[in-house]
């Protein structure tokens, strides 16, 4: 056996750059790079070993470790899961910083590799720099953090575990059934110390993606299933645009004539002016596709875990059976369905094989929908400021939406800015989102032009992914322009690798959406029978000693403008069709700052989010949400 000695990190490098994936044939190196925020606890390893010979591995530096688990994240998710990015911290907050990201990734199934230091495995510095010390166990470190939240997790003690350790790691990583987070915890001194490594540890590596078959028993159960329903419902979930099987699942649809409902995940994985797409489904779908869905005897749920936000808290869908084609039996066995275990493409390949000549008996009730929806769309693209808000959420508002108005200068409506954004950038750019309000009126609204242009992060609802994923987005396609659409609330809590950006010369286009608070949980609450508590950015009132004192008006555009990015200030829609234009001919990362009026969203259209209301109170709105809840509760399922 031949051998060669190195560091652990030397030798944990030299791997990295031997493995790749093959898929339908095609073959790409596995990891293209890493990115790195260095401390004590990985500099002299695994920094040492990145300096000395990196490979073909390209290393960036970031400025927040969430952020840049972040981009990691969002790279793989638009390379639909068949490169990635490793991620390497110091130990203890360095790593903790990315315990957030390893939720993300797993709870959207996202293959994101972490290599945070740890402490001393010799113990002998015991307690070092930034190490917790549990009284009752001293094996723990701030790494255990990650065990809840990692697909898999690994400490690597030894310098020879590093073999076991990283096999098993592209073992999850490469799984599309069961990827998510993988943790490979690396103690500091341990990365230093060297090992006579086999060479064979060290060859090329490929790891097959491949594509899992249907049963044909499985098949079976679900033609006579569809055969025995009138009018069935697809939903394009995340796992078809992972599969790449999106041309099979709209032949599918067309051959049958059944119409689609998109999740969040699989939204642009076909173009939204498709006859038989429906546009989003759910609590931030459409009327048009939740109206259907109401009436729908069948559900197909295509490579979707059926969130809640999916299923409108399972009442959408009312007594229509389930039929699940996924390549985890996991999300395949959800709502009792009839389940094919299998990739995307075969499994509908098999299914259309066996219905032959079957075609559902919809007449014109997809085109209506779509009619309605159309109408619902303009008008929401034209609202206006003392026109036509939604009277649900803001009928007893005019003083608030006056102060806001008079505070930030403007009378620009959120929904009206997505209108023209929609209209003014260009079809092949992908936009890039995640949490607060934006995400239910970019599924609603936006009508993505090219495939893969829309990229939410909702599996999570991780807010401070916007940035950092459009990062991730640029550098997995760079000759497409990326728009990171975000509200002031994601902003402030992670924006800082708009600055690796603009180091890494890696353009992307930061569209602020300023309402001066977290405006989406303060529909939420009010929605639910209280007042507006702690979700409005007021600053805190001398007199009632409450944060009930002024609006704050933060100016964004100056701050990024310090950071080195091309800005503007926003605040009618002249200055918003300009600054988008301008943005375009920039070669630096641009923020536009606009500031939009609050309680100017989507809302509604037949759906229903099970979310938990106080039985008791001596408000009369707390008990008439707490009625709604348990009225809708009882028309939803139990499993």
């Amino acid at each position: 056996m031949s051998l060669i000695r190195l560091t652990m990190a030397q030798a944990l490098v030299k791997f990295l750059n031997a493995q790749y994936v093959e898929f339908d044939g095609q073959q790409q190196r596995f990891i293209k790079g890493i990115f790195t925020i260095f401390g004590h606890g990985n500099v002299l390893g695994l920094g040492q070993a990145l300096e000395d010979n990196a490979g073909e591995l390209e290393v960036y530096q970031s400025r927040n470790e969430q952020g840049m688990a972040n981009a990691a994240m969002a790279f793989a998710k638009q390379k639909h899961r068949k490169q990635i990015m490793a991620c390497t911290s110091s130990v203890g907050p360095g790593s903790a910083n990315m315990v957030t990201s390893a939720a993300t990734a797993t709870a959207n199934n996202i293959p994101l590799l972490l290599l945070p230091g740890d402490v001393f495995a010799t113990r002998q510095p015991d307690p070092v720099l930034q190490q917790i010390e549990q009284t009752h166990d001293l094996s723990i470190s701030t790494n255990d953090a990650f065990r809840p939240v990692s697909k898999y997790w690994d400490r690597v003690s030894r310098p020879e575990q590093l073999m076991s350790a990283m096999l098993n790691a592209m073992r999850v990583l490469t799984n599309p059934a069961d990827t998510g987070a993988v943790t490979i915890a690396l103690p500091q001194d341990v990365q230093g110390e060297a090992w006579d490594y086999p060479e064979s540890f060290f060859e090329k590596r490929i790891h097959r993606i491949e594509r899992r078959p249907p049963s044909p028993e499985s098949i079976m159960d679900a033609v006579r299933l569809i055969q025995s329903k009138k009018k069935p419902l697809l939903i394009f979930g995340g796992g078809v645009r992972y599969s790449e099987a999106a041309d099979t699942f709209i032949k599918f649809a067309e051959k049958f004539y059944i119409p689609i409902g998109e999740t969040q995940a699989g939204k642009s994985g076909l173009e939204s002016n498709h006859p038989l797409n429906l546009g989003g489904l759910g609590v931030t779908g459409n009327s048009a596709a939740n109206s259907i869905a109401k009436e729908s005897d069948l559900v197909i749920g295509v490579g979707t875990r059926f969130t809640d936000f999916t299923t409108a808290s399972k009442q959408l869908f009312g007594s229509a059976d389930i039929l699940t084609i996924n390549i985890s039996e996991f999300h395949a066995s959800k709502l009792d369905a009839v389940k094919v275990v299998s990739d995307a493409k075969l499994g509908l390949e098999a299914i259309a094989d066996g219905l032959e000549s079957y075609r559902s008996s919809y007449e014109d009730e997809i085109e209506k929908a779509q009619e309605g929806w159309k109408m619902e769309l303009d008008r929401l693209s034209n609202v206006a400021f003392g026109g036509n808000f939604t009277p649900e959420i803001a009928g007893h508002l005019d003083d608030q939406l006056i102060e806001y108005k008079e505070t930030l200068g403007t009378e620009l409506t959120q929904t009206s800015v997505i209108g023209i954004l929609n209209e003014i950038v260009d079809h092949e750019s992908v936009i890039v989102g995640a949490a607060g309000s934006l995400p239910g009126d970019l599924q609603r609204m936006w009508k993505s032009k090219s495939r893969n242009s829309y990229h939410m992060e909702y599996g999570y609802s991780c807010m401070g992914y916007e940035i950092a994923g459009a990062l991730g987005v640029k550098m997995a396609e760079p000759n497409r322009e990326v728009y990171a659409m975000t509200g002031d609330g994601s902003y402030l809590m992670l924006h800082s690798e708009l600055i690796t950006s603009l180091q890494e010369g890696r353009k992307i286009n930061v569209v602020l959406f300023d309402n001066s608070g977290f405006g989406c949980i303060n529909n939420l609450q009010m929605e639910n029978g209280m007042g507006s508590f702690g979700t409005e950015f007021r600053k805190r009132n001398p007199h009632t000693g409450k944060l009930d004192g002024d609006l704050m008006a933060i100016d964004f555009a100056k701050a990024a403008e310090g950071y080195g990015a091309k800005t503007y200030s926003v605040r009618t829609k002249e200055e918003l069709i300009a600054a988008v234009t301008d943005a375009k001919q920039q070669t630096v990362s641009t923020l536009i700052d606009i500031k939009v009026l609050p309680k100017t969203m989507t809302h509604g259209y037949d759906s229903w989010w099970h979310v938990g209301v106080a039985e008791v109170s001596e408000k009369e709105s707390i008990k008439k949400a707490y009625e709604d809840k348990e009225t809708n509760l009882e028309k939803a399922r139990a499993y």
